[in-house]
């Protein structure tokens, strides 16, 4: 670990500090997982070695629960589910995802002991628990996990303290990292990283934190890399300066970031941007019509109601009844119109759900309007170099090349691009493909100012021979919280 180094940070206990200057875009470390599991809800839809999502899976011929792209995953992954799969044989039935992972994470303990490599900086044991900060009721379902994991827990394997499967529970709850499926859209699983539970959270971090999925498509196992977190810099880091990442959505205002922190991840924060309640009076402002405020009184009327309707909104979004989404959007986006200002964290809600339903509609000339606002309100509000915006932003690029603005794509592709480059680096999936794309538009764009009819004209027939397919099902935009609460 020579770019960083473990020391006591004022009022935060332990952290990571930089040993050397870097620059963004620059890899401070990587860390490859303890262990990890795929959600109980993805369990059939992911493969559970390389978190790839697949129409097919072939399922483990002994447990009949795992689920693998092919052997080749198959026997990559053996060697951390061999242990569980004869366990859940025994058992009859598959335990919960946190009793999964923890009974994984003991079994690692039990063959590697608590440190698995030279550039782990801290032991399992070492790291904080927060038992004793857990609510009451949060308290209860954690020993009913307890009792529910010595039940699957084989007898023929060490025997472990309740105190010490009470640490591996706590160390779940408030350090379980989110995994994403290769393309890094959606989180689909869990695992534990122990050198990135020590770096500690800002709102407005110098770092940022991504999933490499690692490479499982060789037939030999010898040519595969591991599945590994990345921390890399946003900014320039001088020597001696913390690192740190954002533990919690920036897009919050600052008193509910707070709060999610505390409930979360039982700490305050009091860094710059919580203090100074940095941008909350953009998050919540109103609009001005010709040079004139909109009257407090109805921007907080429009305010309160957002939220009702962004309540019927997710309910909507949660029964996959799409329609019911737009609908409730439209209606919403009227009433917010020339009332909340285009940084309001409501309407940024609003028109960023819109966009996305729209192109899965497709509708995408709609869907092209609103993406292009909603990327315009995060500009004035996230971090140049946030992955949020560089998600976002190629969103919005791909929606209007669907809409044939093949320009604002191509502008817009190209923000996208160089953003990701420092969050996600080079050789991430989802800038291989942005990267693709950005060639692609740039030629397009080359022949719509050559000739726009016959670029147009060229356009229509070739997506007149292509079948109309539907896109991508909607998901929760992006992964806004770095670890997992259950």
């Amino acid at each position: 670990m020579e770019n960083v180094e473990v020391f006591d940070s004022p009022g935060k206990g332990r952290g990571l500090r930089a040993t050397k200057e870097v620059w963004a875009g620059d890899v401070l470390f990587a860390e490859p997982c303890f262990a990890s599991v795929v959600f109980d809800s993805f369990a059939a839809h992911v493969c559970h070695n390389c978190f790839r999502r697949q129409q097919k899976l072939q399922r483990c011929g002994q447990c009949r629960f795992a689920q693998y792209c092919d052997r080749t995953c198959q026997r990559a992954a053996w060697e951390e589910h061999k242990n569980e799969c004869a366990a859940i044989k025994s058992h009859g039935k598959v335990p919960n995802e946190n009793i999964r992972l923890a009974a994984r994470i003991m079994w690692r303990l039990d063959k590697d002991g608590g440190v698995i490599s030279d550039l782990q900086l801290i032991t399992l044991d070492d790291l904080e628990d927060h038992i004793s900060d857990i609510p009451e009721i949060d308290l209860k379902e954690l020993k009913v996990d307890i009792h529910n994991f010595l039940d699957y827990w084989p007898r023929t394997c060490k025997q472990h303290t309740v105190d010490s499967i009470s640490h591996i529970f706590g160390l779940i709850n408030c350090n379980g990292f989110m995994i994403s499926d290769h393309k890094g859209l959606q989180a689909v699983g869990v695992g534990l990283f122990p050198n990135l539970c020590l770096v500690n959270h800002d709102c407005w971090p110098n770092c940022t934190v991504i999933l490499n999925n690692g490479n499982h498509s060789a037939i030999s196992t010898m040519y595969h890399t591991q599945k590994r977190i990345e921390l890399r810099a946003l900014v320039k880091i001088t020597v001696g300066e913390e690192l740190t990442v954002a533990y919690v959505d920036y897009l919050n205002l600052s008193e509910d970031r707070k709060r999610m922190l505390k409930q979360q991840y039982f700490f305050d924060c009091t860094c710059d941007h919580c203090t100074n309640k940095t941008n909350d009076d953009l998050k919540m402002a109103g609009a001005e019509v010709d040079g004139v405020k909109v009257p407090d009184e109805k921007v907080k009327e429009i305010t309160e109601y957002s939220q009702e309707m962004l309540k019927k909104m997710e309910k909507a979004r949660i029964d996959a009844n799409y329609n019911e989404v737009v609908k409730i959007c439209r209606e919403c986006t009227e009433k917010q119109e020339n009332v909340l200002a285009d940084t309001h964290i409501y309407q940024l809600k609003m028109w960023s759900t819109l966009s996305e339903v729209l192109s899965y509609l497709q509708f995408f000339e709609e869907a092209a309007i609103y993406s292009r606002k909603m990327v315009d309100g995060y500009m004035k509000l996230y971090n140049p170099n946030n992955a949020q915006l560089g998600m976002a932003t190629m969103r919005a690029g791909v929606t209007h090349w669907q809409a044939g603005q093949i320009e604002v794509a191509h502008s817009m592709i190209c923000k996208a691009y160089a953003i990701l480059m420092v969050t996600h680096g080079p050789t991430h999936p989802i800038t291989k493909d942005l990267e693709a794309m950005r060639m692609q538009t740039e030629m397009e764009l080359r022949m719509f100012k050559q000739n726009e009819y016959i670029y147009h004209t060229m356009r229509e027939a070739a997506l007149k021979n292509q079948p109309v397919q539907m896109m991508s099902e909607p998901i929760e935009e992006g992964i806004k919280s770095l670890f997992r609460k259950k």
